[in-house]
């Protein structure tokens, strides 16, 4: 997959607001499928792996199959690139006009 369409398939993944909660679930720890699922007590099974296999596709989560549990890990580092790519970019740029703001007021 090219860097874009990993960069797009990120994107589409963090676009719905339950693969967010799904990320924010596994932020402090692995969880299994049927626990996810507990969780999201209002969407079927199905509902879940569906998400989750968005969320795998963009390489947001790992999974893990022990026997017959399914281990989904976080992984931040494509929305950690996204974020470096994309907001440290923007954020250094606005920081510049910040500052050129200050000194043009100082003088």
């Amino acid at each position: 997959m090219s860097s874009e369409s990993q960069i797009d398939a990120v994107f589409k993944a963090l676009a719905h607001p339950r693969r967010r909660q799904i990320l924010d679930q596994l932020r402090d720890k692995p969880q299994t499928t049927g626990a996810l699922c507990e969780t999201f007590f209002d969407m079927d099974r199905c509902t879940v792996m569906q998400h989750l296999k968005v969320l795998e596709d963009a390489d947001l989560v790992i999974v893990k199959r022990e026997g017959r549990e399914r281990w989904n890990y976080l992984n931040s580092l494509p929305i950690k690139a996204i974020s470096d790519r994309w907001i440290g970019e923007y954020a250094a740029h606005a920081v510049r006009l910040l500052d050129r703001l200050k000194s043009d007021l100082d003088q």
